[in-house]
């Protein structure tokens, strides 16, 4: 891929980690966030639909771990402005080769990366810094209808969260744990 983005493949088909490429001078930067021709050729198939900013205030805080169902399934671009955290994506494609696997890296102002989520995959942070703040530009408009979620403290995940998780939300507390009925999502 040519232009700003270096992609960092993960062991996951269709979950890109990509790094942007910092310009500078004695002025400050520039980083671009989003480009839709390139970032069509990882996945981001379609228009941005929805920006949205989180702020939290508390290292250690979990969000997640959220995704749409379909129709309104969408790819996501995840990035840190702010602070750092351990982003954690985990693959729920029904028939995938790493169905329920992980993926887990750090995101922070200072590495400039983002990680591409694709279709069927859920998503969550745990804050590593006080004073996060995340952009997630969404391929599809948010659904109340199509909202899932699963715990992130459900040992069947294995995620391995760096630090005490803390300030949950009440939505995310009560998300489920997996069972031998889930199945995964079709895309």
């Amino acid at each position: 891929m040519s232009g700003r983005f270096t992609v960092l493949e993960t062991p996951m088909a269709d979950l890109h980690l990509v790094e942007r490429r910092r310009l500078g001078d004695e002025r400050g930067f520039l980083t671009r966030l989003f480009c839709a021709e390139e970032l069509a050729e990882l996945g981001f198939d379609g228009p941005v639909a929805q920006i949205n900013e989180t702020g939290t205030d508390i290292a250690g805080t979990v969000r997640g771990m959220h995704y749409q169902l379909p129709p309104f399934a969408e790819v996501k671009l995840v990035t840190c402005v702010v602070g750092a955290v351990l982003d954690v994506a985990i693959d729920l494609r029904r028939g995938s080769p790493t169905f329920l696997q992980h993926f887990a890296t750090e995101l922070s102002a200072d590495n400039t990366r983002s990680l591409l989520i694709p279709r069927g995959f859920a998503h969550g942070f745990q804050t590593l810094t006080q004073g996060v703040r995340m952009i997630y530009a969404h391929s599809a408009p948010y659904r109340v209808e199509a909202e899932a979620g699963l715990s992130a403290h459900d040992p069947a995940l294995g995620i391995d969260w760096p630090l005490p998780p803390v300030n949950l939300s009440a939505r995310d507390q009560n998300h489920p744990f997996l069972t031998s009925q889930f199945s995964g999502v079709v895309v």
